[in-house]
């Protein structure tokens, strides 16, 4: 029997290094909104003194807290109902959360928890916006291809989703998100990544 090589891969963890990237040198304090099984929140423990994470999941959340470190604390919560204390984070990041929310809203919300100086970052998932992205899609499938070979024939693992996470289709697409972010957040930057991601970044002005 010929086998067929699994050629799925993580595009979250491929793209975690930007979120990391984002969090100031010697921060206190990140928080980060949707942190599923905690693989990011982990890593957050080395940058930062503290973290706080939140996720709607009850199985991602006993998930996040079987593998972060002490430093972390892992929350139970809806980010948009808690009372987030003004100015308390260094950086606030998110990873394929921002297109659960209701845009204006969180942003609102989450600009608010920073510190002046502070960090905003978000990777999250664009509605396609064909034709004009039609090309770079394109390239992506190609690309995802070649990545997804290389790695089987490398024989790194699969990047199967997490049972239980919750999934949500996005809605709106990069342009979209870039006109109602810059409406809420001045000076914002939203930019599209090739495999079917966007990076949004905000610093609170010092």
């Amino acid at each position: 029997m010929r086998l067929v090589p699994d050629l799925r891969w993580d595009h979250n963890a491929h793209y975690r290094h930007l979120l990391l990237r984002a969090v100031p040198p010697g921060a206190a304090r990140v928080l980060e909104v949707g942190c599923g099984a905690g693989d990011l929140a982990a890593e957050l423990a080395g940058r930062a003194a503290r973290v706080d994470a939140v996720d709607r999941s009850a199985e991602m959340v006993a998930l996040a807290r079987a593998r972060v470190p002490a430093t972390v604390r892992v929350d139970r919560a809806d980010v948009l109902d808690l009372a987030l204390p003004a100015g308390g984070y260094d950086a606030v990041v998110g990873m394929s959360v921002l297109h659960h929310l209701p845009l204006e809203e969180a942003l609102r919300a989450l600009a608010a928890a920073l510190r002046p100086g502070g960090v905003l970052a978000m990777v999250a998932l664009p509605r396609t916006d064909l034709p004009r992205e039609l090309p770079l899609e394109l390239t992506a499938a190609v690309a995802d291809r070649a990545v997804g070979l290389r790695r089987a024939v490398r024989g790194l693992a699969a990047g199967a989703p997490v049972p239980g996470m919750p999934m949500r289709d996005p809605e709106l697409t990069v342009r979209e998100v870039r006109a109602r972010a810059r409406a809420v957040l001045p000076g914002v930057r939203v930019r599209r990544l090739l495999f079917w991601r966007y990076l949004l970044v905000w610093q609170r002005p010092a």
